[in-house]
């Protein structure tokens, strides 16, 4: 059985999109998506640099269209043995019997899963990521990763120094999210066995930091028209198997003020037999996570079109009905 996973802000690295660029179709599909979104992520995923790409309203599009246009490549038409890329069009659902994505990464997945089309996608992840940059520009907040400790001691030790669990990604790693004072008290008081790690994001992400850029995507979502998924969506809501698209639309816009549990969408690869995962592009931060966290659950990443055919036969392996 086969998850397909989407990862988060974060996982973008400089000229990433380059090389997907050589396969037909693919300036199409990004221009079709760049419009959409009302960015230039052709410039952005090809010659911009760290810092650029940093930027949470270029980040977010950014990994959305990525992810988008390695999934679509993995579906070669017929006759082309390459891969042609659709222009961000899927006719049918992914190759997959799970779908989930990290943060921002949700809503890649929820377009391989056709509860929102691309372009929708697309609309959303814009407002998303310019409402989540300016609730972060009103006052001076981070994240830092907790890593190793026991949960009980390192969820108290947050909560002490005033702090949201903002991201529940494994049993090894909590990130904590809130003021720079509370963030720098943290590092200072580490948990026993633990160390935190700042990151360098620009503000407390799924916290209630970002209630004004929830309240703008509730203010949107009316505007588009969701679907129920084509294959089952794992939602970062702990972990809830979504099956309807309202539903989607709902957790999606808490979301961004609420926390991200991972390992809840872990365990339901596990409950439900996942023998295969394959994280699209920009690939690797999910399946480390899943290394540590699903003992004997083989792991793919499909970071360039070099990876195509080994992604085929990944999936092809992995290809199995949903227990």
């Amino acid at each position: 059985m086969l998850a397909i996973v989407c990862p988060g802000q974060g996982a973008q690295k400089p000229g990433f999109l380059a090389p997907w660029l050589e396969l037909p179709g693919a300036r199409e599909a990004l221009a079709s998506m760049s419009e959409a979104g009302e960015v230039d992520l052709e410039t952005h995923g090809t010659t911009s640099d760290a810092d650029t790409i940093r930027d949470t309203a270029v980040a977010q599009p950014l990994l959305v269209a990525a992810g988008i246009l390695a999934a679509d490549a993995l579906a070669p038409s017929a006759g082309d043995a390459a891969g042609s890329l659709s222009a961000g069009s899927f006719a049918s659902a992914p190759p997959a019997q799970l779908l989930a994505g990290h943060s921002v990464g949700e809503l890649t997945a929820a377009a391989l899963a056709g509860v929102l089309s691309p372009a929708d996608a697309m609309r959303l992840v814009s407002v998303r990521s310019r409402a989540m940059a300016a609730a972060a520009a009103e006052e001076p907040t981070s994240m830092a990763a907790v890593v190793g400790g026991v949960r009980e001691e390192v969820l108290a030790a947050i909560e002490a120094a005033g702090l949201t669990a903002a991201n529940i990604n494994s049993a090894a790693q909590v990130v904590a999210a809130g003021s720079v004072e509370g963030i720098a008290q943290l590092g200072e008081n580490p948990p026993a066995r633990a160390r935190v790690i700042p990151l360098q994001v620009a503000g407390a992400f799924h916290t209630p930091y970002m209630e004004g850029a929830r309240e703008q995507l509730a203010a949107f979502a009316p505007q588009l028209s969701p679907s129920a998924p084509l294959v089952p969506l794992v939602s970062n809501a702990g972990g809830e198997v979504i099956e309807d698209g309202a539903r989607y639309l709902d957790l999606i816009v808490r979301q961004v003020a609420s926390p991200v549990d991972w390992q809840a969408c872990m365990a339901v690869f596990a409950d439900r037999g996942v023998t295969g995962i394959l994280e699209v592009n920009p690939a690797g931060t999910l399946t480390g996570l899943a290394k540590r966290e699903l003992k004997g659950v083989a792991l793919q990443n499909l970071n360039s079109p070099e990876d195509l055919e080994a992604a085929r036969a990944f999936v092809a392996e992995h290809d199995g009905p949903v227990a």
